[in-house]
């Protein structure tokens, strides 16, 4: 679906500004912000390594009613007494629209097609070796994956994929001379085996090659 100019430079514009955002808190411009979304995360995690789903969910609701109730009734009683009509304490936040338009919808539902044809196209590559080093490379990392899978359950990975996206960007911007070369030395190691692979398995070379 084709979009008008201005809305295209809009959406363009809000996505950068996300994006920018995104960046901005995993490398702690605002270390309260960060530091607060942060704690927030591994709070939720960590109680559902304790709790269920829907008892999480439901604590976090109860919290938040508890809490927007409270204040309502507190301004209810606050107007009452001081003979003031200031209306609902809400009202800015009721006005606001949150529903998304057909075009967002579809918007969005192209992205995540995008993404599903793609995983589907590279699985069937993998799986029906359309290339073999990318085979065996895919095969060592699921193999690889049995033994994290055997250490850790998927929460626990979770929180190490939180707590690595809040601190690794951080000691890459301390070290990247460092790690730069380091992954530079690993990559090359990597590319030199799996050339030597390709040259001495019938079949296994690109066809482009």
């Amino acid at each position: 679906m084709d979009c008008g100019k201005k809305e295209c430079s809009w959406s363009s514009w809000k996505g950068q500004v996300m994006a920018g955002t995104v960046v901005d808190l995993l490398h702690w411009r605002d270390v309260r912000q960060s530091g607060l979304l942060f704690g927030s995360v591994l709070l939720l995690l960590f109680s559902l390594t304790q709790f269920s789903v829907v008892s999480v969910v439901a604590y976090l609701a109860l919290a938040t009613l508890s809490a927007t109730i409270s204040f309502r009734v507190y301004k209810s009683v606050l107007q009452a007494v001081q003979k003031t009509d200031e209306g609902h304490p809400f009202k800015a936040y009721l006005e606001v629209e949150i529903a998304m338009s057909p075009e967002q919808i579809s918007k969005y539902v192209d992205k995540v097609q995008l993404y599903v044809n793609y995983t589907l196209k590279e699985l069937r590559r993998l799986f029906l070796v359309q290339d073999l080093v990318d085979s065996i490379k895919f095969a060592v990392l699921m193999w690889l994956l049995t033994y994290v899978g055997a250490l850790f359950n998927g929460l626990t990975l979770l929180i190490l994929a939180v707590v690595s996206m809040f601190s690794m960007p951080l000691v890459y911007e301390k070290y990247q001379t460092q790690i730069d070369q380091y992954v530079g030395l690993v990559r090359t190691q990597v590319n030199t085996i799996m050339g030597k692979i390709r040259e001495k398995v019938p079949g296994a070379k690109r066809k482009d090659e």
